[in-house]
């Protein structure tokens, strides 16, 4: 097969071209800075406002309740410790799962070393919270739950509105990270009772710099950037004005293209699984068999090495991963996936294969063809696989 065939979605997706054409005018024409007064100011403001007006909508916030930041990374951040400075009077308890993006396990981390208590809820083998679990953990001192609506390496989506009705019943305040998970599933924030709601542009064909942090009215928080007082005084920073005029290009496009994306990611995705199970001695799925979202499919391979699949996949122009593409320099085995109570070399042996808007059936058959040979070439060399 000619030319690449890019299957790790998951990792960034490439800008609509419909996306880029709306934004360019907004590096050039209409440059202006949204908190100038001028007329050139104005226009800013004006876009900037229609953009939170789109973003909104789209998961039935309103408008003063989206603040605009450059990434999921920071968004998560400023939902964590934002929450954990303004109620630390309240009490010092977060709660997190243990299949969380990095970011987030990271911060939870970080503020365990300033006299917060972090408890990490496990999860069972296909990489489901279970809601009483979460019920069970909470105590007086609990001032936030953080659960991630869609995991980045297996995909698997979480009973959301299930726990957000436990932490509104306990008042507690109850933030996702759904950076996978918006612009492929139907998120409304009240009937899934999230008080804060992280969302990233470049996970749904808009451009990297721009992500949201949906903050439901009421929420304190507290700023961890500091400046002019820029998105209600939380995100102080001159807003990346092209960037999110394409993030709410690319969320309206999502929107309205969800259920027929879904249900084309959706068939290719099983048709990935099935036969890679059926043609692959000793393949497995990683993950829940149905609850996922549906570009994402995490493979594991016995007595092969996942990175040494994913270079002889490159080789042969297929760009896939083995996991969350924000830590793959990292030589440690995936959290996730030790979550999963998998064995190390389970884990290394493992690949995440993720879809999107432009994978073709070609494209597909051209990796179910490649695949079982690559696992069949590196078993052949394996010194596990006698």
């Amino acid at each position: 097969m000619k030319g690449k065939v890019y299957l790790d979605y998951a990792a960034t997706t490439p800008v609509d071209p419909v996306v880029l054409k709306v934004m360019l005018p907004y590096y050039s024409k209409d440059f202006g800075n949204a908190s100038s007064l001028h007329y050139s100011g104005r226009r800013a403001a004006e876009a900037l406002e229609k953009s939170r007006s789109v973003i909104a909508k789209a998961i039935g916030a309103e408008n003063n309740e989206i603040i605009f930041t450059s990434s999921a990374t920071e968004s998560n951040n400023l939902a964590l410790k934002g929450v954990a400075f303004a109620n630390r009077d309240k009490g010092n308890h977060i709660i997190i799962s243990s299949i969380e993006h990095d970011c987030v396990l990271n911060t939870a981390l970080w503020l365990g070393k300033q006299n917060f208590k972090i408890t990490q809820i496990p999860v069972d083998k296909y990489g489901l919270v279970n809601p009483r679990n979460i019920a069970r953990a909470i105590t007086k001192e609990t001032i936030l739950v953080s659960i991630i609506w869609a995991n980045n390496e297996i995909g698997v989506v979480q009973p959301i509105a299930e726990i957000g009705k436990i932490c509104k019943e306990k008042k507690v305040l109850f933030h996702t990270d759904a950076a996978q998970a918006f612009g492929k599933i139907k998120i409304d924030v009240e009937n899934a009772n999230v008080d804060l709601l992280t969302a990233s542009s470049h996970k749904i064909y808009g451009p990297k710099g721009a992500a949201f942090l949906f903050v439901k009215r009421g929420t304190l928080l507290t700023p961890i950037l500091h400046g002019g007082g820029q998105e209600f005084g939380l995100r102080s920073s001159t807003e990346n004005l092209p960037a999110i005029v394409g993030f709410a290009k690319a969320t309206e496009i999502a929107i309205d293209r969800m259920e027929s994306d879904n249900k084309k990611l959706s068939g290719l995705r099983d048709k990935i699984i099935n036969q890679i199970l059926r043609k692959v001695p000793d393949s497995y799925l990683n993950g829940h068999p149905f609850r996922r979202i549906s570009n994402i499919a995490n493979l594991r391979f016995s007595f092969v090495e996942g990175e040494s699949m994913i270079m002889e996949l490159d080789a042969a122009g297929i760009a896939v991963s083995t996991g969350s593409a924000c830590s793959s320099p990292k030589l440690e085995p995936s959290h996730v996936l030790l979550a999963l109570n998998l064995r190390l070399e389970e884990i290394h042996g493992s690949v995440r294969i993720s879809l999107g808007r432009w994978t073709t059936e070609e494209e597909v058959d051209y990796l179910l063809e490649v695949l079982p040979r690559v696992v069949k070439k590196l078993r052949k060399i394996s010194p596990f696989a006698n």
